[in-house]
């Protein structure tokens, strides 16, 4: 390979990120933005995928905000809609809507047995069918070009679940199958241009999490956050940019020949046995 800039080229690519306007995705959207692709930011809160898009734009870049319900299949269809009407194409999606709660998470005073069937339909919903929605619509649009990347957000979870979060466990090991099952039907079925992966990110602050991992009140790590440091060999939480380099890797063509696959981004944690 003689010129390394175009394996790993994304200049140009029209790349959907979904729950665009979060704490992880808000980076992988610059991270792209700043390697040439033009962005569409969809996410529940108009306001803040526009705020987001326009901060790409202010910095010399492309990009379009969106509101998108991922539960909703008419919200989905109307921002794909408007998305290709804006840029044409779509070259890259990214699935990251998603997310706990703590209604779903068991605690010495709310046990397993007491878990809100509901919350754990949230949670589960969120998760797995607000990946499952997207895929079909902008996949379609992938099928059509013959050509596509899908980008899903797993978690290190679905490789070995952590206590108190069994719904969200259990989803992002639905995350991960589904990756692999859309990967083989979208190669055997539709075109072998058209790759699925997933990125499992190990463990960082986000809203969705904090409640579990710092104190309130003082910042202090809890217990909890205390065990994921000392079980992580790079002794840190990630930070949302450390996700951007494999996302980079996963949509260029340097990665043309990889699909089905779960990436581990987590410092360690999952090679680490404890001793």
């Amino acid at each position: 390979m003689d010129d390394l800039d175009s394996l790993f080229n994304v200049r140009g690519q029209v790349a959907v990120i979904t729950g665009g306007a979060g704490v992880l995705c808000s980076a992988m959207a610059k991270g792209l933005a700043a390697a040439g692709a033009k962005i569409a930011v969809l996410d529940l809160a108009r306001e803040a995928a526009c705020k987001l898009a326009d901060e790409i734009k202010a910095a010399g870049r492309t990009a379009v905000g969106l509101p998108c319900n991922v539960l909703d299949r008419p919200s989905v269809e109307a921002a794909a809609e408007a998305v290709l009407q804006a840029f044409g194409r779509v070259d890259v999606l990214v699935n990251g809507a998603g997310g706990n709660k703590p209604q779903a998470t068991t605690s010495p005073d709310k046990r397993f047995f007491d878990l809100p069937a509901d919350a754990v339909q949230w949670v589960f919903n969120l998760n797995f069918v607000g990946t499952l929605l997207p895929s079909q619509v902008f996949g379609r649009l992938m099928a059509r070009q013959q050509s596509g990347v899908i980008i899903n957000v797993s978690s290190m979870n679905a490789f070995r679940p952590l206590t108190r979060i069994p719904a969200y466990s259990a989803a992002k090991a639905a995350v991960s199958n589904f990756t692999q099952w859309l990967a083989v039907h979208m190669a055997q079925e539709y075109s072998p241009a058209i790759r699925v992966n997933a990125i499992a990110p190990g463990f960082f602050l986000t809203e969705q999490n904090r409640f579990l991992l710092t104190d309130a009140d003082t910042g202090a790590l809890t217990s909890r956050g205390q065990q994921i440091i000392g079980h992580t060999p790079q002794g840190r939480f990630g930070t949302p940019d450390d996700l951007v380099g494999t996302l980079l890797w996963l949509v260029s063509p340097g990665a043309g020949f990889v699909t089905g696959i779960v990436v581990p981004v987590d410092g360690g944690f999952s090679a680490y046995s404890g001793v």
